[in-house]
């Protein structure tokens, strides 16, 4: 047999050693996870319960899932170890100070004025963001409109009380 015939069986071999070395390594992290729970922790379960775990042996864990419910599960079955904040802002709804985390909405905040944008600017106009060119286009059209109609009004006889001029 030669190289070429080989080459796609140690691609192969290759590839599936890759795929169960991170298969291993994200088992590694899980288990390694699972270890460092403590009690007190909050943890979320494969099927979607939270709860705050109060005691830890080799292979089950004791989770609090309210007042007087008391869960024992496989520690395999623990999804995840959750973070104080994020399991008080899930189970809780509390969410922790975001003002200093928030970017102002205007400028006013980083020039050092009291004033809002708002009010710094004076002139209470719309904006207009038509174009200008045919702005000018309609203007000149409407004015040519206006003085046509009043030198058509010009020209016109008046009209008097019977009197007519072509006698």
């Amino acid at each position: 047999m030669s190289l070429v015939t080989l080459l796609p069986f140690i691609v192969l071999i290759g590839a599936m050693f890759l795929m169960t070395r991170s298969a291993k390594k994200k088992q590694q992290q899980a288990a390694d996870m699972r270890n460092q729970m403590q009690p007190g922790s909050g943890v979320r379960t494969i099927g979607g319960m939270y709860a705050t775990v109060k005691e830890v042996s080799d292979d089950t864990v004791l989770v609090d899932a309210g007042p007087g419910v008391e869960l024992l599960f496989a520690k395999n079955a623990i999804g995840a170890v959750l973070s104080d904040d994020e399991y008080n802002r899930i189970v809780h709804g509390v969410e922790h100070d975001l003002k200093s985390d928030v970017v102002p909405d205007d400028a006013s905040s980083l020039t050092g004025t009291d004033e809002p944008a708002a009010a710094a600017d004076s002139d209470d106009k719309p904006v207009d963001f038509a174009k200008k060119d045919e702005d000018a286009k309609d203007e000149a059209e409407e004015s040519s409109d206006d003085a046509v109609a009043a030198e058509a009004k010009a020209d016109e006889p008046k009209k008097t009380d019977g009197d007519s001029e072509a006698k």
